[in-house]
């Protein structure tokens, strides 16, 4: 979106409407709270924080927004208490949640939503007509297949505003028969798929490791609270955002492919919050491997694929996948190595992609795992000729 100078203060006030009304929600659990009173309704918590807030003079600014935005703030704060008790008693799968926060206008990211019932439209210009806003300018990445129920304006930390739209679509199953393929991510290459094929890893933010260590350079000499430190922050949050656009973009293409050419996918569950606290964080947040697993998730959710996630305590590196012996651990220096039991030399990343393939289930196809075939000794009647039998071969010598 490309907001008018206009447009961007009325959209700065109504991200200020719903940052207060979203607090003054999460204040009135917490008081109930403290107090040991029961939790206020969501009828109850909209006629105190936005009906009645609006007649009293320190909130008579909410009436300057469009009041499904507050409503909606309401409703993110609803959402955010279900999340951390559902997350407490263990409805809600994943990494405990703490408790919700009070927002503030430093945050970098704010967000307002727009229902149906905000009458928001779309002109027949292209333009997104937003309440108490006006008709903001848009660059469509696509058309939309259905109509939306919702739309969501997000401001983000280089200033760059987009709209998110919520539809409700009915893809078709991707049909054929295709492979099924094990998937090894790693550093040196982003992937190695079990039929051999090896992905490079693009490697985004070592690249521009200098042009944002310029860019930081340059905010620091700034004054803090200076127009010039702010200019700053936005020209180091826009280089960051260009890496992490470019590291989106190879993950949706990449994961695209490869759903619409295997009908399974087996991956390893990596533990990617402690690899990230080693002498390899770097890499492994450049790498982004839990983005694109998780896309390879729900984009074989929406095609009729299947995408399966092994164990992590798999011993897929050392374990040979033409005969299943399993060897001592190997160090990350070691890319190659040969089993002790078959004798054949294994390509460390496309051996583990086999047995990620085999752990999962999946139906392997030939690969190219063997780095050189196995060493068979000749026969000792084949290893010469003996010069007794060349003798009787050859007539020269007979007659000499």
């Amino acid at each position: 979106m490309y907001p008018t100078l206009g447009q961007q203060t009325a959209l700065a006030k109504a991200f200020g409407c719903a940052r207060v009304v979203f607090n003054d929600a999460i204040a009135a659990r917490r008081d109930a709270d403290i107090e040991g009173l029961p939790a206020p309704k969501s009828a109850e918590l909209s006629r105190t924080l936005i009906t009645a807030a609006k007649k009293t003079p320190g909130r008579s600014w909410l009436g300057e927004v469009s009041a499904v935005v507050l409503q909606q703030s309401l409703r993110d704060a609803e959402r955010a208490f279900k999340n951390f008790f559902d997350s407490i008693s263990g409805k809600r799968k994943g990494r405990k949640m703490g408790a919700p926060r009070f927002k503030t206008r430093r945050d970098r990211r704010q967000s307002i939503r727009f229902t149906a019932n905000a009458r928001w439209s779309i002109t027949l210009g292209g333009k997104l007509r937003l309440p108490k806003i006006g008709d903001v300018p848009v660059c469509w990445s696509r058309q939309l297949p259905s109509t939306p129920s919702s739309v969501t304006v997000i401001k983000d930390s280089a200033g760059r505003y987009f709209a998110y739209f919520v539809i409700d679509t009915n893809p078709e199953p991707i049909t054929g028969d295709a492979p099924e393929i094990g998937i090894d991510l790693g550093l040196g290459h982003f992937a190695v798929l079990s039929d051999g094929t090896k992905i490079a890893a693009p490697r985004f933010l070592r690249k521009a490791e200098k042009k944002l260590k310029r860019a930081q350079q340059d905010l620091s000499r700034k004054q803090k609270g200076s127009n010039n430190r702010d200019k700053a922050r936005v020209k180091m949050a826009r280089a960051h955002a260009r890496v992490a656009d470019a590291r989106r973009e190879f993950h949706h293409q990449l994961s695209t492919r490869l759903i619409r050419e295997n009908q399974a996918i087996a991956v390893e569950d990596l533990a990617v919050s402690r690899l990230a606290r080693t002498r390899l964080a770097k890499s492994v947040h450049d790498a982004g491997w839990s983005s694109f697993v998780s896309m390879l998730e729900y984009k074989a959710a929406l095609h009729g694929r299947k995408v399966t996630r092994i164990g992590r305590f798999e011993p897929t590196t050392r374990t040979c996948s033409n005969c299943g012996a399993k060897d001592v651990p190997k160090p990350l220096h070691v890319r190659t190595w040969q089993c002790q039991e078959c004798g054949v030399w294994l390509d460390r990343d496309i051996n583990a992609a086999v047995n990620v393939a085999k752990a999962a289930g999946l139906a392997v196809t030939a690969c190219e795992a063997h780095v050189r075939p196995e060493i068979v000794r000749a026969e000792r009647g084949e290893t010469g000729t003996h010069r007794s039998d060349l003798a009787a071969r050859s007539p020269r010598r007979q007659t000499r």
